[in-house]
């Protein structure tokens, strides 16, 4: 079903015996064997593995910049959220990050924005320093710099 704001796909039955809503991400099993000899037919199937489908869709969120979709069982069918609803912009996502951690590091801030580029991620990290919210941690450089908040960047996330 499509909404405004989201896409629903309903499937029916539950999920099988060791799969649930937490761990389904991780756990490998085909639902619907039509679905997988369908995709056996193409010659460049969208998704090769059994499970695949779920993390390439959390995946492309991710890259598209949206939130991540929820999934939810319930009585007799498994029902996936696909909300179009955006992430948080990259320099307020570092800032919420660091609100529970003392530093962050390239990888730690591409991983939360869903940023690929560690040029593109440096580039939200200028932003920051530049209007006097993050400094680099003394003494780390190279593939282990990382960033913390300036006195004055504490002040401005214990606003909010």
């Amino acid at each position: 079903m499509i909404f405004n704001n989201r896409i629903e796909v309903l499937s029916p039955g539950r999920l099988p015996g060791y799969v649930t809503v937490e761990n389904i991400l991780d756990a490998r099993y085909s639902r619907n064997s039509k679905i997988v000899r369908t995709l056996n037919r193409y010659k460049e199937a969208p998704n090769k593995d059994l499970g695949e489908g779920l993390n390439t869709t959390f995946q492309k969120m991710k890259e598209w910049g949206l939130k991540d979709p929820e999934i939810f069982e319930d009585k007799n069918y498994v029902k996936v959220v696909l909300p179009h609803i955006p992430l948080a912009a990259p320099t307020e996502a570092i800032l919420e990050f660091l609100k529970t951690n003392e530093r962050i590091t390239n990888f730690q801030a591409r991983d939360i924005t869903g940023i690929k580029s560690e040029n593109l991620v440096k580039i939200e990290f200028y932003k920051l320093r530049d209007a006097g919210l993050l400094e680099m941690v003394p003494g780390l450089k190279g593939p282990k710099s990382a960033w913390q908040l300036t006195n004055r960047g504490k002040k401005e996330i214990n606003k909010q």
